[in-house]
Order: structure tokens, then sequence, then C-alpha cells
């Protein structure tokens, strides 16, 4: 294992090389960059001082380039993914191509694609960085609360990250059912002996464990300098999500309830520019972007927003007219999108067409370049999580309706608190969810978790780019493809998943 530093990074920026793809032995294919320069473990962890540098690697990892692959720029790539895999996402043209045969649903289901290299060979390298740091940090020079909270953050990336990959390799949890099926291999340190896929149940009990040490060490641990860092907050949010999914309602309510505490929600005039910016009160944890470290096309906002690219020319991402018609005229949401296409005071990447029922949601006050602020957390999902889970536990209607009233009403002024009950008001509850969150990368997870059908008929979907309109819940094109180099390195010691 090697530790590398990138004295190009503003902080000294470290990764930890945790490749192949199963992190067994070293390949420049799952390298994210050559490296700068090298350095020890034994300098990296010598002091918490030096150790902040490998969890800066980390949080440059988000919006790093991988593969050379124009569309993997860190996690802003699998937020596109899981959008444009879903039915609220709408593709308007061709444009240059990318994502399409994502959209299509052809690409997730080819093992030799950058779909599946990208989202496995990424999410395993956070967890090699991470292994790292939970393995030293313990031996640092340096104090308790600068360590815990190094460890904490370390266990949550590790979280995280196998919550992310399971959800996609692996079949949907199921509480109280067979969950014995395969996930993803659970590594937690450096071998070059290659590991089986690990059980969807095996998986989640390691991602609670760390969730629930993290949380605990957190209450030890220093305060985070910026949201770029993981706190507490953050660590109760994804256990929230964790929660939500695993149907674990009374887990993820109190998570999400206290997860939110501490930050604000937008209020209107916020939340038309309120999604570019790391100043936003309700972001829990983001990507705070400086112009220095450019990101060329491999950024979120070369997909969508108003940098202009050949793809967001050509391309401008819209709402599922079906869904938009769901919003109240007097919601401010319903003023991120122009159901006309019409409207020129709309923003609009340079020379790019208009489309109907277009976004303005990523709007960027700096359209020159792609560099762009994102969210990966949000205090309104919280809102929303805890509104979920508490409609679906018995006798706590009420304190469902409360939950989702105090997120909508500061979007809607006009809002009543519902008087909905059982499946209609989870109804409710969840078209909130996907107005509120579109585009920020749920819709696949929420989907599949959910175990519901893919359906795009009778919107603004052109059925010829989009492809596929329909697929049923169940499925086996809900689970991705492991990439066929694992399959290779390992020997098949890692099995495929239904093809």
């Amino acid at each position: 294992m090697k530790i590398f530093r990138n004295s190009k990074l503003r902080i000294f920026s470290t990764a930890v090389t945790v490749v192949t793809l199963s992190l067994t032995s070293c390949s420049k294919d799952a390298l994210q960059l050559d490296p700068v320069s090298r350095v020890a473990p034994s300098t990296v962890f010598a002091t918490t001082q030096n150790a902040y540098a490998a969890i800066n690697g980390m949080h440059k990892y988000l919006y790093s380039q991988w593969h050379d692959n124009q569309a993997a720029g860190g996690q802003s790539g699998n937020m596109l993914y899981m959008e444009v895999l879903g039915e609220d996402f709408v593709m308007t043209a061709q444009a240059n191509g990318w994502f399409i045969n994502e959209y299509k649903w052809l690409n997730h289901r080819n093992a030799e694609s950058n779909i599946n290299l990208f989202n496995y060979a990424f999410y395993y390298a956070m967890i090699g960085n991470a292994n790292a740091i939970i393995a030293n940090i313990d031996g640092a020079v340096g104090p308790d609360e600068d360590k815990n909270f190094l460890k904490a953050q370390a266990l949550t990336y590790r979280a995280w990250s196998y919550y992310q990959m399971v959800q996609l390799y692996g079949k949907r949890y199921v509480k109280g059912g067979d969950n014995g099926s395969l996930g993803v291999p659970i590594i937690k340190e450096a071998s070059l002996e290659a590991k089986p896929r690990n059980t969807v149940e095996e998986v989640y009990a390691q991602v609670n464990q760390d969730l629930d040490e993290a949380i605990i060490l957190f209450g030890s641990a220093k305060s985070r300098p910026d949201k770029s860092h993981l706190n507490v907050n953050v660590a109760k949010g994804v256990k929230a999500r964790v929660a939500l999914t695993q149907q674990n309602y009374e887990v993820a309510a109190t998570n999400a309830r206290e997860a939110k505490q501490g930050f604000t929600l937008m209020n209107p005039e916020q939340y038309i520019d309120g999604f570019v910016s790391f100043s936003n009160p309700e972001w829990m944890w983001g990507i705070n972007h400086r112009d220095d470290q450019p990101t060329y096309f491999y950024s979120f906002y070369a997909y969508i927003g108003n940098f202009s690219s050949t793809n967001t020319r050509g391309n401008p991402k819209a709402i599922n007219s079906l869904l938009y018609a769901k919003i109240s005229d007097t919601d401010i949401r319903k003023q991120l999108w122009d159901p006309t296409g019409a409207d020129n005071t709309f923003p609009l990447a340079a020379s790019g067409v208009r489309m109907p029922y277009m976004t303005r949601k990523f709007t960027m006050p700096n359209p020159n370049n792609s560099n762009g602020d994102l969210a990966f957390m949000r205090a309104a999902e919280m809102f929303l999580i805890e509104a979920e889970a508490l409609a679906n536990l018995t006798g706590r209607e009420v304190d469902a309706r409360k939950a989702l009233f105090d997120l909508v009403i500061t979007r809607d002024p006009d809002y009543t608190l519902s008087t909905k009950s059982g499946a209609p008001l989870i109804e409710e509850i969840l078209t909130h969810r996907r107005v509120e969150l579109w585009g920020e990368g749920f819709r696949f997870y929420d989907l599949k978790r959910l175990n519901m059908p893919l359906n795009r008929e009778g919107a603004n979907h052109i059925a010829s780019l989009a492809g596929v309109l329909t697929v049923p819940a169940g499925d086996k094109r809900w689970e991705f493809l492991i990439p066929q180099g694992e399959l290779n390195r390992t020997l098949d010691v890692v099995k495929q998943n239904p093809i």
C-alpha cells in the first residue's frame, strides 16, 4: 500500500492507493491520477496534523476525475447516473451522447461499461483510504479529539461507501426477508487475497457498525472546520438513510430528526439560487469548490445547468411533466423549471437551446467555468426521511404530517397541514421528496428501495431517446453488473450478478 501526496492541492491532499478493483494489488487502472510524490504511511500517520492530509484527500476524491472518464467526476458522477436511470430526470436531446446509454438502461447491465467500473472502483478507493486511517490513526501523535475526529470521518466514509455500493450491486434490502443474496466484498484491510462477495445482510451490518462507532467518536471529537468535513450530523444523516432503506422506521425518524439540528431551511429567496453555494444554511455536507481547482468537463455542471458545454447547450435537462403538474402554483419550487421552453428570462447555457420543462435549479453565478459547490446532504432531506418513516409507523401519522408541513410551508406559503392517512399520506410525502430532491442523485435508489417499477410513460420522455420506458419492480436489471475486470483479477472469486 502506498500513500500519495498531491502537492498541487490547496491542503496536502493524499490518497491511499487501493487497487485493483477488489483492493488486492496495485494497478494504474484504478488510480485517480498518477501521484506527484509519494509519502510513506509512517510519515502520513506520524501525527494527527499530518493525517489530516489523508482525510482531505478523500474529500478531494469527491470531485476528481476517474479513469480518464469524462462523466466520472467523483460523487457527482454517481448522482447523475442515479438520476438518468429514473423517470423524473428527462433528457431532451442526444447532444454529445454523454449519459444516453445510461438513460437507456444499457450500460449498467454491461460488465465492460464505465458506469460499472467507476461506481465499483470509486467507492472501493474511498473504502481503502478509510481503512488506512482507521488502522493507523490511533498510533499518531496528537490530541485525542483530533484522532476521534479523523477516525469518525473515516468510519462514516466507509459506511457511506458500502451503503452506496450494496444498493447498486446487490438486491434491495427487505426487512424480515431473505437478505442472504450477494452484496459486495467487505474489505477492512489491505490483502493480496481475493475476497468473495458478502451477503446483503452482512454489508448492512458492517455499515451500521461503522456508523454507530462514528457517532460515538464524534461525541468526543473536535468541531469540523467546514461542511466539506463530516460530523455527527452527517453520520446521523447517513444512518437515517440506511435505516429508511432497511425499513427500520423508528431508527430512521430519530436519526433524521437529530441530524438536522442546527440547520436552517432556505427561505423562498434563497431557494431560487440555493443549489450552487457552500454557504447555503441547509447544506449539511458538500463541496466548497475553489476556482483554482478546475474540473473541466467532468464536473457535475458540465452536464446540467448554465455552464456552456456541448452537453448542456444541446441537451438541457428537464423535469418529468407529470411530476411538474403536481407542484402547486404557489410553491417556489415550481419556478425551478420552465414548462414552455420559451421564457427568455430563464437562465440558459451560452448558445444553448431551450426545451419545455428545462431546469434552472443548478444555475451558477459564474457560468464561464464548470467549477461549482455541490451538496451531498441537505436538511430538507432529513425532514422528508422523518416524515416518510413516521408515516410508516403505527400511530405516528400526526407526527409525519407535522414533519412534512414544517418543510413544505417554507416552499409553499399556501400549503396546509395534510389530512391524509395511510398510502395517500405516504404518496404525498414521496411526491414532495421527488420534487425537493430532483437532480440530486436519489431517484434510482428510491425506486429500488421502495420496490417500485420504472414508469416513464405518458410524460415528456422521448421514446426513441429513452429506449426504455418501463422496468418492472424486482427485475434483474435493478442490479448493476460487477465490472468484468474484477471478475478477471479475482479469477471469479467475485461472482457476477444474473445477466
